[in-house]
Formats: C-alpha cells, structure tokens, sequence
C-alpha cells in the first residue's frame, strides 16, 4: 500500500489550484527573499513566522499591481458606466488565499514556500480577518465584490475602514465576553493610503438662504482619507477597487479659536473628530439610533459622493481637467446602489450637491438623483427599521433636514393627487413619522428617492410588496423588483473546498467556477457509484480535518462518524437557536429513556456573535453551553451526542466548519429571515438543510427538489393564521410531554445546578412572549429530526440527496444575482472577456 500523501503533495494534485511552473516558482521564491529583505527589513535568522506571511502577502500583492493599474487604466479609456456600491459594512474575511485563487498562484505559492522550508497554510493563519461586518449583509458585499470584478464590471466598493471591526468572541464561564478587534495591530499589505484624493465633510453649523441659494455655515470639517484595496475577479486579469474611508481631523482642528492654555488640549481632541471611522456598531438586524452612527452613515455617503462626482468630470485617464458638466448624463455614467437604508444619506446629498452646488433645478436633480439610486432592503424586522429623530437630523445636518422636508412635501402632493381625502394613506407613506418624537422613516426616503427597490429572495420581496411598502407598491408598482442572494462559489467552494471542487471538476471540467448552473451536470451521476463514494470519501476528510482543529481548541472527543449537525449565524430570537436546543434536551432525554436503542450519533455545533447590548441573545448563548456542560458529560451517553459551542464564529471559522457539515440548520419562524446566504454555503459544500419555508429556503427547495431537503413547520401564511387566532405557548406545553419536559428542565435547574433560576426568563420568554412561535413548530420539527436520524443510517441514499442540492445550486452564485442587478438595475451588461495581463500585448 502506497504511504498517505502529506498535505503539501495532496494540494499539487489539485488542479484548481493553478499551474506551479518552474520559472514561475523560482520568481515567487526570488520575490519573497526580496520582500523579506528590504520591506520587512529581516533575515532567516530573525524572521518571524508574522514576517514570512507578510513576506508572501506582499509577493501575491506584486501580482495585482499591474493588473490593477492596467484595469483603472482601461476603465478611464473606455470610459463605460460605473457602478457604485455604498456599503456600511463589508465583511471580507482574509485576502491571500483568495487573491492566489483569483490569480492561479495557489500551487506556485505552495511549491515556492515548501521549498523554503515553510507551511503555506501556516503563513496564512497569520491573516486577520478583515471584520469589518457582523453577518449576511456586511458578507454579501464582499460576495458582490468578487462577482463585479469576474464579470468585469467598472465597480466600486465604498465604505468605512473601521479601526476595530466586529469584537472578537471569547467564552468564559459559559457566558460571551467581547474583546475588541485591533485587526491593523501589524499593519495590512492589501491597502493602499490615498491621501491626495481626501475629501472634507461637514457636520453641524446652520443654513443660509441668500437670493443666489442656500448656504450651509459654520459647519465642523472631519477629512475623509481614502485606503484602496484591490479585488481581484476570477483569472480574467480585472481588478477593482475596494475605497474605505478613513477619518481624520483637519490640521487646524480646535485651534481657530485658540485660547491661552487650550493648545495641548486642542490637539488632544482631534481624537473627536478621528472617532467616526474608530469601530463597526455590532448589531445585526437591530436599530440603536446613535449620533455617531449617523456620523458614519453621513461620512461614507458626503466623501463618496465627492469622489463620485470628480470621477464624473473628468472624463480621460491622467486628466485632472474637468470635461463634462452636463448632469443629466450622470445616470447614463453612475449608479448607486444602497445597501439597506445605511446609506440614505446619498439621496438628500445629491440632491444637496446638484441643487445647491452645481446649482440645478428642483426638478431636474431629482430626476437625476432617482434614475442613479437603486435600494435593497434587507429586512422586514420592524426593530431593524432605521427611524432618525428629527431633532437630531437637524442639529448635526441642518440642510440635510431642510432636503428631506422638501422630498416628503413634494412626495405628498402626489400622494394626494393620486389618492384625494386618503389621510390616513398620507400618514402612512409620509417620510416624517409624527408621534412623540418626530422621526424620518429611512426605508420611505429609499424608496422615494429611487429608481428600483429589491428584496433578497422572492419570498422576501413579495412580503415587502403586501405588507410594509404596500402603499408604496400600489403607487409606483414598476420600481419593485427580486434579487435573490447569491455566494462566491471561488471563496465558499474552490478556496474553502479543494477536495469537493476538484472531485466535481474530474466530472464536468473546471468551468463551473465561472459559470454555477453547470453544476446542473451533476445530476448525471446521481447513481455513479465512484461519484457517490468520492463526494462521500471528501465530506469524511473535511470532518477529520475538523475534528482536529476542534479537538485542540475544544478539549472535546468529537466522533468523526456521527452527524455533524450546524447552526451558525448571529444569534438572535428569530433564527431560533432556542429551537435548536429543545431538539437537543429532546434528543438527549430520549438517549439517556432508552440507552441501549440504536441512535444517529450526531455532534451538534452552534456558533455565533450575539450584539454585546442584546441581553436574551446572551442568555441563549448561556443556554447553549450549560446544555453542553450536561450532555457532554454524562457518560450514559458517551460519544452519541456532544453539544459545542463554536467561538468566535467569522468569515475564516465558516470556511473550516462549512465543508465539514452534514445538515445545515436554517429554522427561523417562516417571514423573518429575509434570504440568509449560509444556507446556500452549506448547500454547495455537501449538507443536507433541515428548514423552514423562509427566505432563500424556499428557492433552493425549488432548485434541488422539495425531497431533497428537510422541509417542515409552518408556512407564511400559517403564522398569519396563528397571529388571528392568537399564539398560547402554554396549549403546546400542555399536549406535548417531551416539550414539557425540556421546558421543566431547564426551569428547574437541570442544566444549571449551581444556579437553579439562572434560565427563568428564557422560560419565560417562550412562554408569555415569543414573537417568533417555537413551540409552534416544534412538534414537526421533532419528527423532520427524526427522519434526518432514518436517513443518515443509509450513507448512499443520503449522499445522493447531497449530489442533487450540489447540482441545484447553480442559482445560488453571486455571479447570477450580480448579472441579474447589472442589466435590470443598473443598465451595464456583464462580460466574462480577458483583459490582457501586465506581460501580454494589449
């Protein structure tokens, strides 16, 4: 028997991986010496394992370059429609491992660095994550990043370089304690500082209004500096741009008005004006209405929109010259998509730079302004809905104020023609929420100052369409639209998943990563034996490799043979992590009732950040692992069942964890999760999903065959029904005895001996008031478990049903949702031509 190959010559057999030619290799290794000699500044004798990563980092970073120059460069030439995409939030994970991907140097890199006597993986470890997002919409721009850049759109990705991004996660006792995330501690070789392109924002101060127009005085200036990151598309020699603002105060900050004493002072305060771009507010799908989140929201759009409109003018490449002044071709030449209502901010500041700048007509700027903004919502949650009390707007952003004000004026006298003596319709669509404190409605603003408004799944975007922006759909029916979500099949398949990519690349060649719906191929080998034994022999070596990084940071036995059974995602009320745990407690009251019964081992694992201000989300983190001290330990039933909590849940943990699942849990209450996109991650990496009719759930049931995931609970419609007739938790607690048992148990302090009342208001919660109905979908969700059980005992059939939702996740790539925003939202056509690389003729 020939010897097991060691990781490094498994990795050179994966052709995915790129071409590791000689020249090539010898040029990497050259690079790398030069880099660790005269940027780093060090030897082999003193360099650390940090210097080597930064070494390499800088080598791959070489490779962009040129392309990238070459890219803006063409982009100037042509001169094409430029898309936008303003972002609070963009969760990028690491950069190394995807730009070798991107640029097929994963093998040169693996030969170059073994032949120095290094681990490629082990320099990659060294990578922060770039945490710059807490979930599914900060990851879904960088998804989007990815997918403009291979289609070869001229994109922008713009946003804030948070000095601290999402904290880190630590478990201490059982409870979540944050810590912050210093990710640019050592510095990061993927930016560029661009301090000629800094642009001034302005806060505070009062408005003018002079015979010539309006003028917004005595304001407070905070610079904007831009750091530009590269985004390397997939091997067709495009690289755009990612432009994060950083911020700082002006060198006359504090100082004007200058008195005796107050110097050092002055200076010292600077960090005030430096705090807007100093950390990423950690709520997912929550609304905390700050003043320095206004901040943010206002810096990224006020500095963005500058950059945008000096792009605009100056029409060729080197040319500082203004060529073009006529605004009305600017939605021929810009879009803007605003992802959530983060960024509404750009509606009334174009209107502000047109109107009172540019000095334009009302009429004319806002036409401009609704053919460039495009909007998606991402949520339906009303705690989510960004609502800004007046009072605030108008102190920090008088004019912006005054915008808005004339926005819903003009907005009513519509409403009005079109509905006449419909008050309450009024009332309803108005931006400005009366009430106690007037508030400014973010979503209506969206959706008034835009050309096309989208959900993110088509359940999603029709409960948009019947419920919160009903009005709205009834009057201007043609700006709604669907983009369902989709993922990066480059990072959340072939970086994540060599294994699984080259397996499927054997069958159906390699262009599938370009182009998912070939996945569709697959369905040939549903009953190839081989194909069948290889998905299943990948999804085993996944686990092992797993396993062991769980076991060294766990201290667990995990049992590589049982089902490994995941929910990851932010921890919240609504994705029902609480459900998850009654599965649990019933599973293990059922093991340890009769212990001799031949039960599916599973391992179930559950991980997420919960926002540090959100205590229930806490107590469910609590719960989760006083429920793995118990179970974990009782030797009745040993290895069957283990319960972790995975730590410091992130972009890199979900690249390990996700190729390594067998069944993906999605249950949230039906109509509550807008798409969710790890569902989809879970779906290409070989798991089964047990879920709800929610979100993308419901597409990718369409796509792969309704059989072929574990579908159960109530439908939308089912939970309006329930909402008529009234929700009593107690009815379920009373017909269900395992249900009542959970319940009792930890009431009664099984899973928290030492503190017997420590789980009374989870209790509680579920039982008086639970927006989100778990005991009325536990009883099916029980029995779906069951079934999961049946037919993990059969390793053929199960594998079969993983190749048909493989096969069905064409749909599901970011490149599609990208194609499908391009040419119905934004006008520009996607390609997937070459451009040349640096070292070929043009």
């Amino acid at each position: 028997m020939s010897k097991p190959l060691s990781d490094h010559d498994r990795r050179k057999q994966i052709s995915v991986r790129g071409l590791a030619g000689v020249e090539n290799v010898a040029d990497l290794k050259q690079n790398f010496n030069r880099h660790l000699h005269f940027t780093l500044v060090k030897d082999r004798n003193v360099a650390t394992r940090r210097d080597y990563y930064f070494a390499l980092a800088h080598t791959v970073r070489d490779h962009l370059i040129g392309r990238w120059i070459r890219t803006q460069q063409h982009y100037y030439e042509k001169d094409p429609k430029r898309v936008y995409y303003i972002s609070l939030e963009f969760y990028m994970g690491r950069t190394l491992q995807n730009t070798m991907v991107n640029l097929a140097l994963e093998n040169a890199c693996d030969e170059a660095t073994y032949q120095l006597g290094l681990d490629m993986e082990e320099l990659e470890d060294m990578e922060e994550d770039a945490g710059l997002g807490n979930g599914g919409l900060g990851r879904l721009a960088a998804c989007f990043l990815d997918s403009m850049a291979s289609l070869g759109l001229a994109a922008y990705g713009y946003g804030i370089r948070y000095e601290f991004g999402i904290f880190n996660q630590k478990i201490v006792n059982g409870w979540q304690v944050e810590e912050a995330d210093d990710w640019l501690r050592y510095g990061n070789p993927w930016e560029k500082a661009r301090p000629e392109y800094m642009r001034p924002v302005h806060f505070y101060g009062r408005t003018e209004h002079q015979p010539d127009g309006v003028k917004w005085v005595d304001t407070q200036v905070v610079l904007a500096l831009p750091y530009d990151t590269p985004v390397p598309g997939y091997r067709n020699n495009v690289v755009n741009t990612m432009r994060l603002w950083s911020a700082k105060a002006p060198c006359e900050f504090n100082l004007k008005d200058f008195n005796v004493g107050g110097y050092i002072q002055a200076v010292l305060d600077r960090n005030l004006a430096e705090n807007i771009s100093r950390v990423l507010y950690p709520n997912d799908n929550f609304f905390e209405g700050k003043e320095l989140r206004l901040k943010q929201e206002y810096f990224v759009v006020s500095a963005t929109l500058q950059d945008i409109i000096r792009r605009f003018k100056v029409s060729k490449f080197g040319s500082r010259e203004i060529a073009r002044t006529d605004f009305s071709k600017l939605p021929d030449k810009v879009a803007i998509q605003l992802n959530d209502t983060h960024p509404a901010m750009a509606i009334p500041e174009l209107m502000r730079v047109l109107v009172d700048q540019e000095k334009l007509e009302w009429d004319m700027a806002w036409d401009i302004c609704v053919r460039t903004c495009a909007y998606t919502n991402h949520t339906v949650l009303p705690e989510a809905l960004e609502r800004w009390p007046v009072d605030l707007f108008a102190h920090l952003l008088p004019r912006h104020l005054e915008i808005v004000y004339e926005i819903n004026r003009r907005h009513l006298e519509r409403v009005a023609a079109k509905y006449p003596g419909d008050n309450d319709r009024l009332r309803r669509m108005s931006l400005i929420e009366e009430g106690g404190q007037k508030r400014i409605n973010m979503a209506h603003l969206c959706i008034v100052g835009s050309h096309a408004v989208n959900g993110v799944a088509q359940i999603h975007s029709d409960i948009l369409k019947a419920t919160i922006f009903k009005d709205f759909f009834e009057m201007e029916p043609h700006k709604f639209q669907n983009k369902t979500n989709g993922i990066t099949p480059r990072r959340w398949l072939v970086m994540c998943n060599p294994g699984l990519a080259e397996v499927i690349a054997e069958r159906i060649g390699e262009d599938f990563i370009r182009d998912l719906d070939q996945l569709q191929r697959l369905r040939q080998f549903v009953n190839d034996e081989a194909f069948i034994r290889d998905i299943a022999k990948v999804k085993q070596e996944n686990k092992l490799k797993f396993s062991v990084h769980l076991e060294e940071h766990y201290k667990v036995k995990i049992n590589p043979n049982s089902m490994f059974d995941v929910q990851v995602k932010r921890i919240h009320e609504y994705k029902r992590q609480l459900l998850n745990c009654l599965h649990i407690i019933t599973y293990y009251n059922r093991i340890r009732k009769e212990p001799n019964k031949q039960w599916t081992p599973r391992t179930v694992m559950i991980g997420g950040k919960a926002a540090p201000g959100y205590h229930t989300a806490k107590m469910i983190i609590r719960l989760i692992t006083a429920i793995g001290e118990v179970v974990n330990n009782d030797p009745v039933v040993g290895d069957r069942l283990k319960v972790i909590f995975l730590e410091n849940y992130r972009v890199t943990l979900a690249e390990k964890a996700i190729p390594a699942s067998d069944l993906s849990e999605q249950i949230s209450t039906a109509g509550t999760e807008a798409s969710g996109t790890g569902n989809m991650k879970f779906m290409l990496n070989g798991a089964l999903t047990i879920g709800t009719m929610d979100g993308a759930n419901v597409e990718m049931a369409e796509e792969a065959g309704e059989g072929n995931l574990f579908i159960f609970g109530m439908r939308v419609d089912d939970v309006d029904a329930l909402d008529k007739r009234g929700y009593h938790a107690e009815e379920y607690y009373n017909r269900l005895p395992e249900l009542k048992q959970a319940i009792d148990q930890i009431a009664g302090g099984f899973f928290s001996p030492k503190q017997p009342d420590m789980f009374k208001e989870i209790v509680n919660l579920l039982m008086h008031h639970d927006r989100f109905k778990v005991f009325a979908d536990y009883e099916d969700y029980i029995k779906c478990q069951e079934e999961v059980n049946e037919l993990y005992k059969n390793p053929k059939e199960w594998t079969k049903k993983v190749i048909y939702n493989i096969a069905g996740c064409g749909k599901f790539s970011s490149d599609r949702t990208i194609a499908q925003y391009a040419r119905e939202i934004w006008g520009v056509e996607p390609t997937l031509e070459r451009l040349p690389a640096p070292d070929e003729k043009p």
